[in-house]
């Protein structure tokens, strides 16, 4: 009898129950993907990795060598336990997230940092020790700083923590929140205008509907709204971010980017399916994957957005999706459709930072300071940028790119039911410590966060 599915290759997990690493093989079954692993305590454990066979496969035609930065930890136990950065890790910091206060004002049951919840902030010094420590791990080059938490705008000094992440010149600066300040707060909201350039709100958004109270435990669909209609009304550039959890949310995916789209700040939309991080109620009924949510957007969408108009993004295949769109109009077309992306994955930086200035002094090639997201595009894209782009005043430039562009990408963190060593080292979400490490923000979150 022949087995019952088809070996593709080795890896490494985690065995969800010992948390001990263990060999597994990655096997596509009922043209599904998954991980096959095997622990010499607890015997063959079965966890799905993805829904889309072809998808998986050719996911790797995008994959390139990573960028070094330097590393604060050696290999000793293996990983993901030399956390980090070791020199194991095969990816540079692309983001960078800092959590500056363990407050929070919601209860979210699938909340990551909710095994470290409390009410203590770090201190302006702790803050500026750790943003000075991402900038020399990157060689003074480090580019998107989240700031994050608990939620961060309880911080007492976010404003001033935002201004000196400007300061210390990271190239972007997001501030992750509810939102709940900002649409109670209007004068908070018309001081992040400020920061305008090199700054946005990352605001968590999970549905159009109702359904909040299943999903934070509580009706936040009109604080949704009216902290848009606050960053509407002070141009702050917004990037949803959209926790998709199966049987909850997972129907909302067209209706969040419908939406989306009416709103002159909102510049992209991360959609997150939901990983089990902590003491979460896993069950692989619930996993939705990366690419079911491709589907979802495409069948949502009634095809105005493709599953095809995605590509894995090089600097991360294994996790990251995205589609970088362009006004034409007055509608988004995926740049993927102007332009062949695979043939030119050699020419792509390993970075999510996006400088159309410079991408525009390039006469012969596609590279430099250029995005993962807006990749391989070379003469085609020029042609989309007004030829005095390089000429126009900061302020001019700021607003050329909130209005005419537009992203979409799905990010699917790693847990330790579809942890794979390959995953883990290529993550370039990586969480900066108090003790000065950059540790991956999946492995942050399944072995090193603190409990309180």
């Amino acid at each position: 009898m022949d087995r019952e599915y088809t070996y593709y290759e080795f890896t490494e997990s985690i065995c969800e129950k010992c948390m001990k690493v263990v060999p597994a093989k990655i096997v596509f079954k009922q043209d599904k993907v998954y991980l096959l692993k095997q622990c010499k305590e607890h015997g063959e454990l079965w966890n799905l990795l993805e829904d889309d066979i072809e998808y998986f496969i050719n996911k790797r035609k995008y994959d390139k060598p990573g960028t070094i930065s330097k590393t604060q930890t050696t290999y000793k136990n293996g990983c993901p336990y030399d956390c980090g950065l070791c020199t194991e890790h095969d990816q540079h910091s692309c983001i960078y997230i800092i959590e500056i206060t363990q407050a929070c004002n919601m209860n979210c049951s699938m909340c990551y940092a909710k095994t470290s919840r409390g009410n203590s902030e770090l201190s302006l010094e702790k803050i500026e020790e750790m943003l000075d420590f991402a900038q020399d791990a990157e060689n003074k080059r480090a580019e998107i700083l989240q700031i994050s938490g608990g939620e961060p705008t309880m911080h007492s000094l976010v404003l001033e923590i935002i201004q000196m992440a400007k300061d210390k010149h990271f190239k972007y600066v997001m501030l992750n929140t509810n939102g709940k300040r900002i649409a109670e707060d209007e004068y908070f909201a018309k001081s992040l205008s400020e920061f305008i350039g090199g700054f946005e709100v990352y605001l968590q958004f999970d549905a159009v509907s109702e359904k909040y109270e299943a999903l934070r435990g509580e009706k936040m669909l009109n604080i949704k709204k009216k902290a848009i209609e606050n960053l509407e009304k002070y141009g702050i550039p917004t990037t949803l971010v959209c926790t998709i959890v199966k049987g909850i949310n997972d129907d909302e995916v067209g209706n969040i980017i419908s939406y989306a789209l009416t709103k002159n700040c909102i510049r992209g939309i991360n959609f997150q399916p939901q990983a089990f991080y902590g003491d979460s109620d896993y069950d692989e009924i619930k996993r939705i994957t990366l690419t079911k949510v491709l589907v979802n957007i495409e069948a949502q969408t009634k095809g105005m957005i493709k599953k095809s108009d995605f590509i894995p993004l090089p600097c991360n295949v294994e996790r990251v999706a995205v589609n970088y769109m362009y006004r034409k109009g007055s509608e988004f077309i995926p740049i993927v459709r102007e332009a062949n992306i695979e043939k030119n994955v050699h020419l792509i930086d390993n970075t999510l930072y996006v400088d159309l200035e410079e991408l525009l002094k390039r006469e012969s090639e596609f590279s430099g300071a250029c995005c993962c997201m807006i990749s391989g595009i070379a003469k085609e894209f020029r042609k989309l940028i007004p030829a005095n782009f390089v000429n126009k005043a900061l302020s001019e430039k700021i607003k050329y790119i909130n209005e005419n562009t537009f992203r979409i990408s799905v990010t699917s963190f790693v847990d330790k039911y579809n942890f794979d060593k390959k995953s883990i080292q290529k993550e370039c979400v990586h969480v900066v410590t108090e003790d000065l490490r950059r540790i991956p923000f999946s492995a942050y979150n399944m072995i090193y966060r603190k409990k309180v």
